[in-house]
């Protein structure tokens, strides 16, 4: 989880952490408060009610400093956000089709997979279409989730900074068989990934009918 596999990480993270941190010191404050109260105002130890008056400095305060956090929050959001939405111009494409209930990846060569290969520290442009239903693209270890949307094409992008293998999931519930739907991306070295596109005829993934 705490491992860089892509530039989307140390933002995504960061932002993520720092909301669960105010949230949980909240949580522990107002929490530690109501239950010191409610022994300090018990009614064994207050028999009689009085009335206690308002605080003008403290409504101040427990509204800025909540206001400041909020916006903290929103900074850190909308940094990420703009960096997600900046594509590069010297992305690789790859066009992916998700319907029910797999993905498949077409490659400027004419290739088709049902499992996404990408080289190592190049940018990498997925353009999503969806055949059917709604879906997302989503994957983890990549920080990227985007929806895919019938008749609309979205984009995303990654960098992979790490060789190896992801899980990809659709994180949009799509029908009977959407835990089913699940494939990989596969990082690999710069010449790795050559020898691979250059290799062989075009592989066409398995699609399904929707007849």
């Amino acid at each position: 989880m705490f491992i860089a596999q892509s530039e989307f990480v140390k933002s995504v993270d960061f932002a993520f952490f720092f909301i669960i941190a105010i949230s949980v010191f909240f949580l522990v404050l107002i929490t530690g408060l109501m239950i010191y109260f409610v022994f300090k105002f018990s009614r064994k130890k207050n028999p009689r009610a009085t009335n206690i008056h308002g605080s003008v400095p403290l409504e101040i305060l427990w509204t800025v400093i909540p206001t400041i956090l909020v916006l903290f929050m929103f900074y850190f959001g909308w940094v990420g956000y703009q960096e997600m939405s900046n594509i590069p111009e010297d992305s690789m494409v790859v066009n992916v089709s998700a319907q029910m209930w797999k993905f498949s990846f077409k490659y400027d060569n004419g290739k088709v997979t049902d499992t996404l290969y990408v080289p190592v520290n190049r940018p990498v442009k997925v353009v999503l279409s969806s055949i059917d239903v709604n879906h997302a693209f989503y994957i983890p270890a990549f920080r990227v989730k985007k929806d895919i949307i019938p008749g609309k094409e979205n984009t995303a992008w990654f960098t992979a900074t790490e060789v190896g293998s992801h899980p990809i999931f659709c994180a949009e519930y799509c029908g009977l068989n959407h835990s089913y739907m699940y494939t990989e991306v596969v990082v690999l070295s710069l010449d790795d990934f050559i020898a691979w596109s250059n290799s062989g005829a075009v592989q066409t993934a398995n699609v399904v009918n929707k007849n």
